[in-house]
């Protein structure tokens, strides 16, 4: 039921991207990320204006409002995190700076997605593989995440587990699938 709720979740909340809006702790992230890959498969800039997002879709213009302190930015959606409990987005040393969170390093900010819709048309899905066999899917699961992809295990109706990396550039799909092969992956498959 669980997953249920979470897919009916994530099946709605793109379609209304544009009411999206969260309040919560931000917080930055810079330092040993910096020059890595980010999920969506850009190099972290600590000294640009970015921002990880747990689910709003890459591309995403987000508008964040420091709630202490008045100051609003708009941050593109590049990464996954933030990983702490309560904390609702992380953004770059280059956002915090302007939105006055560098000091204490996390404050309360209202954020309100701007825009994201349109990026979602230009964005492809790409299954890596499809598993009857669940401890298969999760070793593939493993795999691509020590490449340094984001991949997302789908469980169908039919119980087969489907291994997917998504919110991938259509531009830069065919150059994805390329990454994967090298990997030994033998047959991606883009989705769009």
């Amino acid at each position: 039921m669980k997953y249920l709720h979470l897919l009916l979740w994530t099946l709605f909340s793109v379609g209304t991207l544009a009411a999206f809006e969260e309040v919560g702790l931000a917080s930055w992230y810079g330092g040993k990320f910096q020059g890595r890959k980010t999920a969506n498969g850009e190099i972290f800039d600590t000294y640009k204006i970015s921002a990880a997002h747990k689910s709003l879709p890459f591309g995403t213009i987000v508008s964040v409002e420091n709630l202490e302190n008045g100051k609003k930015l708009d941050v593109r959606v590049n990464d996954r995190g933030p990983y702490i409990q309560g904390r609702i987005i992380d953004l770059s040393y280059a956002a915090a700076k302007e939105l006055g969170i560098l000091n204490q390093g996390i404050a309360q900010v209202k954020i309100t997605a701007k825009a994201g819709t349109a990026e979602l048309a230009s964005l492809a899905t790409i299954q890596v593989g499809a598993f009857k066999n669940i401890v298969y899917a999760k070793k593939m699961k493993d795999m691509l995440i020590e490449a340094g992809f984001t991949p997302y295990a789908i469980m169908t109706t039919s119980g087969l587990v489907r291994i997917e990396i998504k919110n991938i550039p259509k531009k830069e799909a065919e150059s994805t699938v390329s990454q994967l092969k090298a990997l030994g992956i033998q047959n991606p498959l883009i989705k769009t």
